[in-house]
């Protein structure tokens, strides 16, 4: 699986793909469509190419173009963790921002557990976990490579050594499942 970072005003998006795109991480600024467009078609990549689209949580920066590209048809997978979250997104944003409320419907709703079986039908061997510590409705792509997509979950060395800690609790998920590249919202990749 190819990872294709597309991101573009500090913040990494993902393409996951082979030879045709799986899989949207983490979805854009409100208001830039044309901007993820541009750096898509950049890296040879159509965005109403790509069928699916996950948000590692419900903030602007990870989840502002949401209904746009569903609008495109790029399917959105929601876990169950994450709903309450969506409609709060717009209490973000300001009204200049561009940002569009989001509409279920034609979404695709998850539980960690139903994650690997519907990731292994669209070609992609891995899961996706919940992992708060950010946010309450953070979630992480891990795939069976390794390779940990974790939006903006606290990095390690920030969080304290409290196994009561969320952000504690969820870097040890990602430990215990494997994690070993993280591929985070902002920043460089690095190994755990």
């Amino acid at each position: 699986m190819n990872i294709v970072n597309v991101g573009y005003r500090s913040t990494n998006y993902y393409v996951l793909a082979d030879s045709t795109p799986r899989l949207l991480v983490d979805v854009g600024w409100p208001g830039t469509l044309a901007q993820m467009a541009h750096t898509c078609k950049r890296m040879g990549i159509e965005p109403a190419a790509i069928p699916y689209q996950l948000a590692t949580h419900y903030h602007p920066d990870h989840a502002g173009l949401v209904q746009d590209l569903q609008e495109l048809g790029v399917r959105l997978i929601v876990l169950d963790t994450q709903i309450a979250a969506i409609p709060l997104l717009r209490r973000h944003v300001k009204p200049q921002d561009g940002y569009r409320d989001i509409v279920l419907g034609g979404h695709i709703l998850l539980s960690a557990a139903a994650s690997r079986a519907f990731l292994a039908g669209i070609g992609i061997a891995g899961e996706i976990i919940a992992t708060p510590g950010h946010s309450a409705d953070s979630v992480t792509l891990l795939l069976d490579d390794g390779a940990a997509f974790t939006g903006d979950l606290t990095a390690p060395i920030a969080v304290p050594d409290d196994p009561t800690d969320l952000a504690y609790q969820s870097w040890a998920r990602i430990r215990a499942a494997g994690g070993r590249t993280i591929y985070p919202g902002h920043g460089p990749a690095w190994s755990i």
